[in-house]
This record gives structure tokens, C-alpha cells and sequence, in this order.
């Protein structure tokens, strides 16, 4: 049975939501009246697998998770690094065969919200429904970002694009703040995102803690040079779609 809604916890999703688009009081109180399941869930944890044919959204609330693929050999890589805000499968409604996994990084809280409602709720607003379009069209953009990097960054120019990255959108949904943000993922977790060494990695934040340009404690990132990173990485913060820009 689906559960009542939360209004506190849907406080995030439109949080998230207002980040990229301009809402107003009826869609806001429409997404506060969205049935939820909350679900607490271990690290390291498959929330989707590849080929599955999920009838239901999944919010996170608190902690971090991935989307990723499995090679045969055991090789793992990391598509995105998703955060409390996101939806990480809204593609779900329309693709109905999964073609990656959804996995949790680290403790999480997350709302299952089921597919029929959020048809029924972007029917009835459809405003809230290009909001959700506009949402994965900025994953889109996301991952062309990452195909760059992968492709023409060298390893500290895409360990800066990824930090840049982050940092906003942690911002965007008061997660981060004073060029401070939490970054609880291990130096495995970006080898395998951004198509790395976990060794390699180690060299580049070593170099870069080295140059003080970033510091790295108690599983937080502290940006300090902001402006240098973004001209290493020549990060343009376009892509990301952003309805404030204020970085700080």
C-alpha cells in the first residue's frame, strides 16, 4: 500500500525542482500531495538493476547514490552521482526496461513514488511536467559533459570539471555553501566514474591539495580556488541550467 503524503520530505523535490524551473503555489501543494513510500537503505545497495521494469520513481532524501553499468569482467562505471533532490529514473515512465542500474553510495533515505501518480500529476500541471522534461534534459547534458571529459579532459582537468560540477549542484539545493560541500564517496567511486585508476585518482587529489586548490577532510570538499579550478577545467556552468547562478 501506498503511503500518505509527506510533505516534508517532498519539501526537497521542489526544492530541487524550483533550482530549475519557476513553480507556483498550485504545483507546489500538487507535489506536497504525491503518495510516497520512505525507505531507509544500506550502502552499496541496488535500488534498480539493468533489465528491470519498475512501475515506481525513486527520490532520494538523504545520502548519494549512482547510476551505473556492469561489464562482464565485474568493471564497473559510474554514469551519475546523484544526490537528495533527484529522481533518478523519471525516464522509467516512458523507457520501461531499464538499460543501467541504480545503486546507493552510501546510507540513504529515499521515496518511492509511483509511476501512475506522477502521470496523473503531470497531466493535471503541466507546468510541473516541463519541469520534469527540463530535468532530464540537464542529466542529458550532464552526461555530455562527462563524454568531454572522458574523451579530451586530462585526469586533473575532469577531477576539477567533476568537483565544479558538484559543488553546484549541491548548492542548488542548499547542500552546499562557502565553497564547502560533502563529497561521502570513495576514491574507487571516481576512478570508476570518470573512467580512472583509483591510483590515478589518488596522484590528481594529491597534486591538487598540493597546489591549494582544494582540501579534503571528514568526507567533505573544500574549494579553495574557486576560480583556478574553473579555469583548468574551462567549467561552464551553462549545461547545468541553473534559474540562479550565484556561486559562493
Amino acid at each position: 500500500m501506498v503511503s500518505a503524503p509527506d510533505r516534508n520530505a517532498l519539501g526537497m523535490l521542489i526544492r530541487k525542482l524550483e533550482s530549475i524551473a519557476t513553480l507556483t503555489d498550485a504545483e507546489r501543494q500538487a507535489v506536497r500531495s504525491l503518495p510516497i513510500r520512505i525507505h531507509n537503505l544500506n550502502a552499496r545497495r541496488d535500488i534498480v538493476r539493468d533489465g528491470d521494469q519498475p512501475t515506481q520513481c525513486c527520490l532520494i532524501l538523504d545520502g548519494w547514490a549512482c547510476r551505473y553499468k556492469l561489464l562482464s569482467q565485474g568493471k564497473r562505471q559510474i554514469l551519475l552521482f546523484q544526490i537528495p533532490g533527484d529522481i533518478l529514473d523519471l525516464q522509467g515512465l516512458h523507457i520501461h526496461t531499464m538499460d543501467h542500474s541504480l545503486a546507493t553510495l552510501t546510507k540513504a533515505v529515499v521515496a518511492f513514488i509511483p509511476h501512475e501518480s506522477l502521470r496523473e500529476l503531470m497531466a493535471r500541471h503541466p507546468g510541473l511536467a516541463t519541469a520534469f522534461w527540463r530535468d532530464t534534459l540537464i542529466d542529458a547534458g550532464i552526461f555530455r559533459e562527462w563524454l568531454v571529459s572522458m574523451g579530451r579532459r586530462s585526469a586533473f582537468e575532469h577531477v576539477a570539471h567533476l568537483f565544479c560540477e558538484l559543488y553546484l549542484k549541491l548548492q542548488a539545493v542548499g547542500l552546499a555553501g562557502n565553497f564547502r560541500c560533502p563529497l561521502p564517496i570513495t576514491q574507487t567511486d571516481l576512478a570508476d566514474a570518470l573512467g580512472l585508476t583509483p591510483v590515478h585518482i589518488n596522484r590528481v587529489l594529491k597534486e591538487m591539495r598540493g597546489r591549494t586548490l582544494i582540501t579534503l577532510r571528514s568526507n567533505a570538499l573544500v574549494i579553495e580556488a574557486w576560480d583556478e579550478l574553473l579555469r583548468i577545467s574551462e567549467f561552464d556552468p551553462a549545461y547545468l541550467q541553473r534559474e540562479k547562478q550565484a556561486v559562493g
